[in-house]
This record gives C-alpha cells, structure tokens and sequence, in this order.
C-alpha cells in the first residue's frame, strides 16, 4: 500500500538552534534527510521532496496569542532572553526559524488536502509543547496545533486525529484543544511523574463535548516494544475507526528510543515501524490516505536518523535493507563527532511482566474514566 509521499526539507531548518550546548540538536534533522537519500528514497518516483515556506504571522495566530508572539519577534531582533522558565532561549533569528517550521507543516497540511501527496514528513516539525502564551520545552511555535486550526479553518475539516507518540507528553496540543470535540487525541508517552512536563494522566479524558476524546497512556521507565505496541494495538484502532477522521496527524518524537539522552523509556525502530505503518493503514482505510507525519524530540544522535528514516520509509510504503552507507557514517562523525550506528534496523525489545501487567493496568483505568 503506497501512496505519493513528500518529505518537506531545507537546510534553513538548521537555523532553529537554542544553542551550541542545547540538547536539540538541528544537525538530527540534515542527519536525518541525508540517510533518507543515502537509502535511495528520494530517487523513488512516488517520493517528492517539497521546500518549504515561511507561515504568516496571521497564520501562527491561529493558536498563538499576540502577545508571545510580539515577545518572540523582540527576543529574536534582540538575540537573547528566556522564552519560558530556562529549558526555550531566543536566539537571533528565532522568530523566523520556528516561523519556517510551521511553515513547512501548514505547505504539508495543502500538499495533502489539495491532494498533490497522499502523505509529507516534516522532520523539523512536531514543536507539541508550545503553549499560546508561552514557550515550553524547547518549542517556541507549535506546529501541530497551528496545523490542526489552519486545516479547520482553510479546508472545514471536522474531524482530526493526533497521535502523540513522543516520550513527553504532548501537553500543548492536548490542553490547547482539551474542550474542542473536532480533535481526537491520542497520547502515549512516558509517565508524567518521571518526564517533563508532568501531565498527560489517564483521568485526563477531555472536557464537556470532548469527554472521552483525549486519551493519555503514561507508561513506565524502561517500557519495551513489546508492551508498549500491546497497548497501542488494545487501544488505538478501534477508537480511530468509531472516530473516522478526516486526517491523521502523527507526532512521531525519537525520544522514546532507548538510550535516548533526555528520556527512559525502551524502544527501538520496530516499534515505530509497527505504529506507522498501522497508522497508513487506517489513513487509507478512513481518509483517503490523509497523514501529516510530524517530527519531535530525539536526543542520542545515533538514533534518531534512523527512527526517521525507518519511519519515513513505512509512510511510504517502502522496505529497507539494514545498510548504513560509509558516506553516510563519515559525514555523522564528521558532524558530530561521535561514531554512527552500524545498522539501521534494531532488534525489538520485550518486556518482563511487570511493564507488561502495568500497561494492562493503565488501559484498565483508562477505560474506568472513559465508561463514567
């Protein structure tokens, strides 16, 4: 099953920089482009590679407020200051880099509706924590919620999923939009009470026409492959068919690779594969095809190429082999200066009983909320 597929990239994507010692790196992203084309995908004729555009200030005020916003703008002509409690420093240009970003999600959200591509990746993309009165974790604008209002707004869509599957939770979307019945959220991440930002909880179900629509799964530290795609199989699809979006939004963060800098959690890219691929499947059985995929957090260099390009690749629907090229790893360790990864695909990892029985348990209380 395939699809015409874009992948949305600049090198200007590397202008969204907090800062030499910032745990978000941007060189993950052209790491990421390059192992795309290493791997022979862009010379497939179903895969497109779309420039992106700069959003108009109108078009971030779609969910932000003004305010931040003119705070975000005079930061970045001023090249410093803090844009939430430490975690988000402006830099010169900030306000044009993150504005690229969204950019390049809202030209992802037309290629897909004006059907030119059934699917687009927008690896720079994913920025979930923003709030619209403030930065959060590393994210000045967000682009998934900007994205959801410039699809209702431009294209009357009704009925959008968001999937979240970042190690953080995806706080900014879920509360900008807790009380809104137009989106289903989906959320798997690592427990609140281990990982920033501390929220995302199964009692969190949505409110008045919403109820039951925002649905959090926390999961343990160390949670493997093995129960969290138990869950999300449990969960997901049956809710995503009763819903029938008209779009599928998919935040598909690194984060969650083991070994992963900033996280804990025990995953590899089987479990994203096992994730994108259901999730294109339900995008043609539901939508015609329709699903934006988002980039996110990842912060071991060595994983997240290769959970975005194993990912890009099933958004595709194309097999690779588990070949790192040597071109490719010369310029990982010319960039980073650590040595690459051997081999593009993981093992997958199981779990003992005990993440196991707590998934269960999760999915349990989960359903307590939802049946009241």
């Amino acid at each position: 099953m395939g699809g015409t597929t874009t992948l949305l990239y600049s090198e200007k994507f590397l202008d969204y920089n907090l800062g030499q010692f910032h745990p978000l790196r941007p060189v993950r992203v052209k790491l990421t482009y390059d192992l795309i084309r290493s791997k022979g995908l862009l010379h497939e004729d179903e895969i497109v590679i779309t420039l992106p555009r700069v959003a108009s200030e109108e078009e971030i005020l779609l969910f932000h407020e003004k305010e931040y916003v003119r705070l975000v703008q005079k930061y970045s002509d001023k090249g410093s200051g803090l844009l939430d409690a430490g975690d988000t420093p402006a830099f010169k240009g900030c306000f044009e880099a993150t504005s690229l970003i969204v950019g390049a999600s809202l030209e992802a959200c037309d290629k897909i509706m004006t059907g030119k591509f059934a699917h687009a990746f927008n690896p720079s993309g994913g920025l979930h924590h923003a709030h619209p009165e403030r930065a959060s974790g590393f994210c000045i604008f967000n682009d998934p919620a900007v994205s959801i209002n410039y699809l209702r707004k431009k294209y009357n869509v009704n009925r959008l999923l968001y999937l979240d599957i970042d190690a953080h939770h995806g706080d900014g979307v879920m509360y900008g939009f807790y009380n809104d019945p137009s989106l289903l959220d989906i959320d798997f991440h690592e427990s609140g009470k281990y990982l920033f930002p501390g929220t995302g909880f199964p009692d969190e179900i949505g409110k008045s026409e919403a109820k039951g629509l925002k649905l959090n799964v926390p999961l343990l530290p160390g949670t493997g492959d093995e129960a969290y795609l138990r869950a999300f199989h449990a969960l997901a699809p049956e809710i995503v068919r009763k819903f029938r979006p008209q779009i599928i939004l998919v935040q598909c963060g690194a984060d969650g690779h083991m070994d992963d800098r900033l996280a804990h959690l025990r995953l590899t890219t089987n479990m994203y594969q096992g994730v994108v691929s259901e999730m294109h499947k339900l995008a043609h059985e539901l939508c015609e095809g329709r699903l934006l995929l988002f980039g996110g957090g990842g912060y071991t260099l060595a994983n997240v190429p290769r959970v975005w390009t194993v990912a890009f690749a099933t958004l595709a629907g194309k097999e690779l082999d588990n070949e790192i090229t040597e071109p490719w790893s010369r310029e990982f360790r010319k960039l980073t200066g650590e040595e690459p990864p051997t081999d593009l695909h993981d093992k997958p990892t199981n779990d003992d009983s005990n993440t196991i029985g707590e998934v269960d348990s999760v999915l349990k209380e989960l359903a307590s909320y939802l049946a009241k």
